[in-house]
């Protein structure tokens, strides 16, 4: 249960940091709700999936597989705006990895 929470609550986190700048940039509300809790699900897939590899790997490699179906529909119609969700998906997902795997080691 303790990995779960950390999953969820270090999503929420990074959902939050995810939405911030398209708040700024006056995007729509069902692209933000959408943002925040695919970050909310990357998170707690994160913290239950076992997969023997570099925890920041794992963290980029999950929130991307969540992306994709998402990225193929944004990138249809707007291709260009898959360079900034690429780039804050590597960064946010390696950074959610590294941390959810910090805190769950910490002894």
């Amino acid at each position: 249960m303790k990995k779960i929470k950390i999953g969820l609550l270090l999503g929420i986190v990074a959902g939050i940091i995810d939405v911030i700048p398209m708040i700024m940039q006056n995007l729509t509300w069902d692209a933000n709700i959408s943002a925040f809790t695919m970050w909310i699900v990357v998170g707690f897939l994160i913290a239950t999936i076992d997969l023997n590899i570099n925890s920041i790997i794992r963290g980029i490699l999950t929130a991307f597989l969540v992306l994709l179906p998402n990225a193929i529909l944004i990138g249809w119609k707007e291709p260009v705006s898959l360079l900034p969700i690429t780039i804050m998906t590597t960064i946010l997902g390696g950074l959610l990895g590294f941390s959810i795997n910090k805190i769950l080691t910490k002894k």
